[in-house]
Parts: C-alpha cells; structure tokens; sequence
C-alpha cells in the first residue's frame, strides 16, 4: 500500500475556511475510486511552521496513486480548490505493509 501525504497552508486559516477546505478534500471518498482509505485533519496548534491542514490518502500500488493524481474529480474540483485556497503546500508518498 501507499500513503499519500500532504499538507496546506491555507491563506485565510480561519475555523469556517479549515472546514471547507476539510470537506472539499473528504469529498473525495465517493469520488475517487483508487482511494482506499482517507484522513483529514486541522492542525491545533497556530505557529509559524505549523501548516493548517493534512490529508492522508491509502492506495492499493504506484498504479493506482498515479490514477489518484490523473483523476478527474481529484484534478478538476479538489486540486483546483485547494490551489486557489492554499498558500503552500508539501507532499510525501511512502509504502506501508
């Protein structure tokens, strides 16, 4: 399996904007069909290298986290929200047992 890891730093990190942004990219569980599993989370803490939001994404292969990226909900609503929305973001991508 692959994890599939990334954190925003949103530009308005207000409370209502943190939920938006949480149900914009949970909305993808019956949307994205390579997504096996999915977590979202509002960070807790407001420091300077705090990041407001992480997403966790299991797949089953590299396949299907390649299939994840090229999905048409995933590009075309999600992506496209969460880049009008974010200041920055980081990603990691690693197998798990």
């Amino acid at each position: 399996m692959i994890k599939h890891v990334v954190c925003f730093k949103l530009k308005d990190n207000s409370d209502d904007a943190k939920e938006k942004a949480t149900n914009v990219l949970l909305s993808m569980i019956t949307k994205v069909p390579q997504i096996w599993g999915i977590e979202v989370g509002q960070n807790v803490l407001d420091t300077k290298r705090s990041y407001d939001l992480i997403l966790q994404v299991v797949v089953e292969d590299l396949q299907k986290l390649e299939e994840y990226q090229n999905n048409e909900y995933h590009v075309n609503v999600v992506k496209k929200y969460m880049h009008e929305k974010m200041e920055s973001s980081v990603a990691v991508d690693y197998e798990v047992d």
